[in-house]
């Protein structure tokens, strides 16, 4: 496979490098600290083409392929998870399924918006008995004429508290297990939609979450995202591309935390020299970054055989895996070479370890991800 960048690719590299540091990282760990909403940084992603980045041009996208998501995932999440992950449920989760399965009509009307970021969607398949086991869904709507009546909860919703849209599983027929589970486009705004406080998390603190409670929520027909009953396609087929923008965000905490324990290694003096010149934390650094490249070579492997449209579930979930798993080996060293110091606030490492947790389990879990890969080789 040709990982060599294409001009384009590196122009959008520079472009987000530019926007992060200068504009996503100074305010990082403020909103980290305050559980604050990046809602200036977002409006900025959407006039900068960061929250449509697949999606045609006609459409308010970028009009760029799965490897540009990568790149420009990476960027945003080293200077900011929170950050990162807001722009990756509004591509991945939400673009990504209506680019797949949506109508023209309703991409006129819902995509185009999302994509210039003009609105801000989420993605509601979670429930509170329904996260890994995600045909469990107890969450309904019942067909009423050109209606479905929505009645459920669902649990740990990005982007959540502020979404305009979301893209909502139900069961539309017990009956048939996964095979009755239906996907809808939902207005966020419209009656019997009701939200939860936001959760107050260990990390990615400044990315809002929360409960979406469904009470006699009447939505459309014409709302409905593919047929009746192709829900857990819907869901699965859009995991797949999510797995890759998790894998990206991780990739950048990663990084992150690398260049920081890398940095202060130079810097910090025991026994008369740097801390690097010991080779107890010079090995320590050489793994961490022969680590983070194996994870973004996996990554970019995803990311190509997407744009190839070839069935990517087990590169992505392979690249998840290894990502979020990096991440925190490389977190946990880089707080271990700062010391006393990575244990306080005043130095950025103590939030790239809290941030790199939930990499491991949203998405689906490391767990899921190996019954992913053992799966698919038994179908090899």
């Amino acid at each position: 496979m040709d990982f060599q960048l294409t001009e384009e690719q590196e122009a959008l590299v520079r472009m987000v490098r530019e926007f992060a540091e200068r504009e996503v990282r100074p305010v990082a760990a403020e909103n980290d600290r305050k559980a604050r909403f990046p809602a200036d940084l977002v409006r900025r992603m959407g006039e900068l083409g960061l929250m449509g980045i697949e999606v045609d041009v006609e459409y308010g996208g970028s009009g760029l392929d799965p490897v540009s998501y990568v790149l420009a995932m990476e960027e945003v999440s080293a200077a900011c998870a929170s950050t990162g992950v807001i722009m990756s449920v509004n591509n991945s989760l939400v673009c990504d399924p209506l680019v797949k399965f949506a109508t023209p009509e309703q991409k006129a009307r819902f995509l185009a918006p999302l994509a210039s970021g003009e609105k801000l969607g989420c993605f509601m398949l979670s429930e509170p008995e329904a996260g890994t086991d995600a045909a469990a869904q107890r969450t309904t709507a019942v067909r009423d004429g050109d209606h479905y009546v929505v009645n459920g909860t669902k649990n740990w919703i990005t982007n959540g508290p502020q979404a305009d849209v979301g893209i909502l599983f139900t069961m539309t027929d017990r009956s048939k297990g996964h095979k009755g589970i239906t996907a809808f486009i939902v207005d966020m705004h419209a009656p019997g939609v009701r939200r939860g406080p936001k959760d107050d998390k260990l990390g990615i603190r400044a990315s809002h979450t929360c409960q979406i409670f469904f009470e006699d929520h009447r939505v459309p027909v014409s709302q409905r995202l593919g047929s009746e009953g192709e829900g857990f396609k819907v869901a699965m087929a859009t995991l797949d591309c999510g797995r890759i923008g998790i894998a990206a965000q991780a990739l950048g905490i990663a990084r992150a935390a690398f260049e920081a324990a890398a940095s202060y290694a130079c810097d910090r003096k025991t026994f008369g020299k740097p801390i690097i010149e010991h080779q107890a934390v010079a090995f320590m650094l050489a793994d961490m970054e022969t680590q983070i490249e194996a994870a973004r070579l996996l990554t970019l492997r995803a990311a190509l055989e997407k744009a190839a449209g070839v069935r990517h579930t087990k590169a992505s979930s392979m690249a998840k895996l290894m990502a979020s798993e990096v991440a925190n080996r490389v977190a946990k060293n880089a707080v271990q070479i700062h010391g006393g110091n990575g244990y306080v606030t005043e130095y950025p490492v103590e939030r790239y370890y809290r941030d790199a947790k939930i990499t491991e389990i949203y998405e689906g879990t490391s767990e899921v991800q190996r019954i992913v890969i053992a799966a698919n080789l038994l179908r090899a």
